[in-house]
C-alpha cells in the first residue's frame, strides 16, 4: 500500500520520421529550453552520421545501443535503523530506457569540441558495440549493486 499518488501515464506521439515512440521520447530528453525542433535536428543528424559511418540504419544502431546500455540492477539508498544502506533493486520497464537515454545523452554532452549530433552519433555507435562511457556507467552501476548484494534482504522492507 503506497502513500503516493499513481502517476498518470500520458501517451506520446511517435516521431514523424521513424514513427517510433522511443525516438520521440529520446528527442524530448535531448531537448533543452523547449526547443524541440533543435533537438529533432540533433537526433536526426546523429542518425544520418551513424548511417554514413556504421553502414547500418540509424534506428537499428539506436535501439541496439539503448538495449546494451540499459541496466538490470541499480542501488537505492534506504535508511534503516539509523544507517543508510545502498540496496540493490532490479530495474524494470520504462526506467531502463530512461536511464540508458540519460547516460548516453550525458556522456555526449560532456564531450568537448564537436557538434552535439556528432558526439551523440559516436556515443550511440560505441554503445551499440558495447564500448564507450555509457556502457562503463552501466557496468559501474552493476558493480555497485553486486558489491551491496549483502543488503538485498532489506529490499523487502524498503518498497
Amino acid at each position: 500500500m503506497s502513500r503516493r499518488k499513481k502517476r498518470e501515464i500520458r501517451s506520446l506521439l511517435p516521431d514523424p520520421k521513424y514513427n517510433s515512440t522511443q525516438v520521440s521520447k529520446f528527442i524530448n530528453y535531448v531537448m533543452r529550453r523547449g526547443k524541440k525542433s533543435t533537438s529533432q535536428k540533433i537526433v536526426y543528424d546523429a542518425f544520418a552520421i551513424i548511417e554514413k559511418r556504421a553502414e547500418r540504419k540509424g534506428l537499428d544502431v539506436f535501439l541496439n545501443a539503448i538495449e546494451n546500455v540499459s541496466p538490470f540492477l541499480e542501488v537505492r539508498s534506504r535508511r534503516i535503523g539509523g544507517a543508510n544502506y545502498q540496496i540493490p533493486f532490479p530495474v524494470e520497464g520504462e526506467r531502463k530506457f530512461t536511464l540508458a537515454s540519460r547516460w548516453i545523452i550525458g556522456v555526449a554532452r560532456n564531450k568537448k569540441g564537436k557538434a552535439m549530433s556528432e558526439k551523440l552519433a559516436s556515443e550511440l555507435i560505441a554503445a551499440s558495440k558495447k564500448q564507450g562511457d555509457a556502457i562503463k556507467k552501466r557496468e559501474d552501476t552493476h558493480a555497485m549493486a553486486e558489491a551491496n548484494k549483502a543488503f538485498a534482504h532489506f529490499a523487502r522492507f524498503a518498497r
